[in-house]
């Protein structure tokens, strides 16, 4: 379900795609499917904020193909709208299966895993990618040298899968400079710390907290000076914008 809907006043919940549980699987396929370049990307509490206080990051974000819910904050703010949230889609539990799909259905596909860093970047993605071959670059680069690396190593009429693993907003206009200058068959997906989670630098909170959407109380209490800004202050700030945007 795409919102297009005037009585939505929240500009970034009215760019969000808000898909069913059902909906999922045949989404999955879909951009695998693609022919010409597909970005995806994530928006949750600490997205919404960067989009708010920034109008570039804004524009970052409204160029992906697609945006998808994540988390209870985004959540709630599609309830404020009165739009059905749909399902729970973060990167952690849907990169893997987007990423399985896309290498079952195109087992000759050129691989880039772009973010983070070593020894975590190749560990990541090793298990990311069951060991598949794929080109590797740190999250610390000029925004060309990716452009530059993926014209390189890549064939423009073979498919290409490139997850970008280099936290926001960054991610999300590496992927605009791509999708402008690639053509072809190409998954580009801002994966956050997908890589980080694959392999084994930062781990998932239990279930019962994952349940309760409480995963972001446990990431703060295993890093709470990295994570003390986006979360403390984040959160009452995200209420601030949400409620200002909504009325």
């Amino acid at each position: 379900m795409f919102i297009n809907n005037s009585s939505v006043k929240d500009a970034i919940i009215r760019t969000l795609d808000l898909l069913s549980d059902s909906e999922v699987p045949g989404f999955i396929q879909e951009i695998c499917a693609t022919k010409k370049p597909v970005s995806l990307g994530f928006v949750n509490q600490h997205a919404y904020n960067l989009i708010e206080k920034d109008k570039q990051v804004f524009e970052a974000f409204a160029q992906l193909t697609y945006r998808l819910r994540d988390g209870g904050g985004i959540k709630i703010a599609c309830k404020l709208n009165q739009c059905d949230p749909g399902a729970n889609l973060n990167g952690t539990d849907l990169i893997p299966k987007l990423c399985d799909h896309y290498l079952t259905t195109h087992p000759d596909a050129e691989v880039f895993i772009l973010g983070t860093q070593e020894p975590w970047l190749s560990r990541g993605a090793s298990s990311l990618l069951k060991d598949k071959p794929c080109e590797l670059m740190d999250g610390f680069q000029e925004d060309l040298a990716y452009l530059d690396l993926v014209q390189k190593k890549g064939t423009a009429d073979k498919p290409r899968l490139i997850i970008l693993a280099m936290g926001m907003p960054k991610q999300e206009r590496v992927a605009h400079l791509l999708m402008q200058q690639l053509s072809g068959p190409v998954l580009i997906v801002c994966g956050g710390a997908i890589i980080d989670f694959s392999a084994g630098r930062v781990s998932r909170a239990p279930k019962l907290f994952r349940s309760l959407g409480l995963e972001w109380l446990y990431r703060l209490a295993l890093e709470p000076k990295r994570l003390f800004a986006r979360y403390v202050l984040g959160i009452p700030l995200f209420f601030y914008f949400l409620v200002k945007n909504r009325f």
